[in-house]
């Protein structure tokens, strides 16, 4: 056993030099096949008389008239052209060529490819093992701590306009995390947590409602069922506070549904303009459940603050919860550069500074826009009104598109209100990509930017969206290629069409052109070779 198991390595080093040996043979097979095709045709030019087959070939095609290249290369553009665009809308919807999808996918595998060494040096760990690279699934959706109500606001949204702002799969991740949150305290569910188990996973609004009421026709005192009224029946905020209330009245001693329920309700307060009320609402909750920070129940903290224009007491959150040691969000990055900008926002020029240099408030501002736009690169182009917004999503990736709607949605009107702050966002958010160090795989502050919060925002946000991309996507080879040759293609059916004689002329030079090599290294190879060798490998 131990012999067979002290072999094992060798052989297994045997294997990994077979496999690299062949891979790297694989390089030159595709040449001295190339080599060899050339060797045939010359021995079988006499045999197949491909001299005369050439021959006839040139008088057919010497007997075609100009209408027959001006349809075929017509037919190249357009078809080429019809790939082109199917490449592009691909390209938008999903952030790929579709052509070197399938070619990854399908046709590496067949021909015994492996991913390139400088896609695995990306992700390599601190002892030289290759880690794999981040998945969809490895990108972590949050809660949004500020998401709306969905009877009384997303609805609103989807009367007005007729679109729907949430996508299934947010709706599916509220679903599940209302299942967690609602299944109860006791060991074994009762027939009214059922009912509500299954409402929500129930696609259809109203078929959620009907659930709702029949298991407080079951339980009069089921709080999970007056949650789903207050979320999605109720039209009015202040419908909302009176399910919620009656909610929180029956809750009982399930932590997470009082969590719920009395985080909701101070938002419904902050939503009425009962800002004081509900700051106290919101630091008593933190204080009745200091271990729920998970929840980011600081977010809406701040963003209450900020309206009372508290930022003494802004600053007081931000230096307990901008710590190095915790997660962060575009919130506490964003937040923490909006007080330093407000210091000196009201008296910058970029003139003056450019004359005179940076103060020590002014740099530090700078600083802090800095870091907070390579924490999340999309926020500056919503706060700035180069990007429309679009109602938040329930969930959002922390450092993607959905965070950054989710930010700008409820704190652009703070940064309005500072004046001189969006001025000087809008002078120095470009100077963070001059820090960054490139490629991206090394960060400056933070870790490097993810890769994958393109597909997972796609999924987030709605398809009316033009999702942000960052860094920004070079246009693939494919898309470029058949553009080209669509163009291509039809200029020459043009000039075709116009200079019938003229392209004769050209095309002819053309292949003689591009047949002279083949007919030296005929000429050379007969000269090199003795005639008998030739004829008797043909009698063969």
């Amino acid at each position: 056993m131990e012999d067979t198991a002290g072999s094992n390595p060798q052989s297994l080093g045997f294997t990994e030099k077979l496999k690299s040996w062949l891979s790297w043979s694989w390089t030159y097979v595709c040449f001295i096949w190339f080599g060899m095709v050339l060797i045939m045709i010359y021995v079988l030019w006499s045999p197949l008389k491909l001299q005369e087959s050439l021959t006839s070939a040139s008088v057919f095609l010497n007997t075609l008239t100009p209408k027959f290249y001006v349809a075929l290369t017509g037919t190249s553009s357009l078809i080429s052209g019809l790939i082109l665009i199917f490449e592009w809308w691909y390209f938008r919807k999903y952030g790929t060529s579709f052509i070197e999808q399938v070619s990854v996918s399908h046709l590496r595998p067949l021909l015994g490819g492996v991913e390139s060494s400088s896609t695995t040096g990306l992700f390599a760990s601190v002892n030289g093992e290759a880690e794999p690279r981040p998945s969809v699934s490895e990108c972590k959706v949050w809660r949004n701590p500020l998401n709306l109500f969905r009877g009384a606001e997303y609805n609103r949204y989807t009367w007005v306009t007729g679109k729907e702002p949430l996508t299934y799969y947010d709706m599916n991740l509220s679903a599940q995390d209302h299942q967690t949150f609602f299944t109860g305290d006791t060991p074994q569910l009762r027939p009214e947590d059922a009912v509500m188990q299954k409402a929500w996973r129930e696609r259809n609004p109203q078929a959620r409602i009907r659930a709702a009421y029949q298991a407080i026709e079951m339980n009069h005192e089921c709080a999970a069922a007056y949650v789903l009224l207050a979320e999605e029946e109720a039209t009015t905020i202040t419908e909302a506070e009176r399910l919620f209330k009656k909610a929180l009245s029956i809750a009982g001693k399930d932590i997470n549904l009082l969590v719920y329920i009395k985080r909701r309700l101070a938002m419904c307060t902050r939503k009425l303009g009962r800002i004081k009320e509900a700051v106290k609402m919101m630091r008593d909750l933190m204080k009745e459940f200091p271990l729920l920070g998970m929840l980011n129940i600081h977010e809406n903290l701040l963003e209450a603050l900020l309206e009372l224009q508290a930022y003494a007491d802004v600053q007081a959150v931000l230096a307990k919860y901008d710590d190095i040691s915790l997660p962060k969000s575009a919130t506490i990055c964003y937040t923490s550069a909006l007080l330093k900008a407000r210091a000196v926002s009201d008296k910058f020029s970029p003139e003056a500074a450019s004359r005179r240099g940076l103060s020590t408030a002014e740099m530090n501002a700078v600083e802090a826009i800095h870091r907070a736009v390579e924490f999340n690169p999309h926020v500056p182009k919503y706060l700035l009104e180069m990007k429309s917004l679009i109602l938040p999503p329930e969930h959002i990736l922390k450092r993607g598109d959905s965070e950054a709607v989710a930010y700008a949605f409820f704190h652009l009107q703070h940064w309005k209100r500072a004046e001189g702050a969006l001025n000087l966002l809008h002078c120095t958010w470009e100077g963070t990509f001059r820090i960054i160090p490139y490629p991206l795989e090394k960060g400056h502050l933070f870790y490097p930017y993810p890769g994958c919060t393109e597909t997972a925002d796609r999924e987030l946000l709605p398809s009316f969206h033009e999702v942000s991309v960052y860094p920004k996507k070079e246009l693939p080879f494919f898309i470029l290629f058949t553009a080209g040759l669509c163009s291509f293609t039809a200029m020459l059916a043009m000039l075709t069409h116009q200079f019938p004689e003229l392209m004769g002329v050209f095309a002819k030079a053309f292949f003689s052109t591009l047949f002279a090599p083949l007919g030296f290294f005929a000429d050379k190879m007969e000269s090199f070779m003795p005639s008998s060798f030739w004829h008797q490998l043909t009698q063969i």
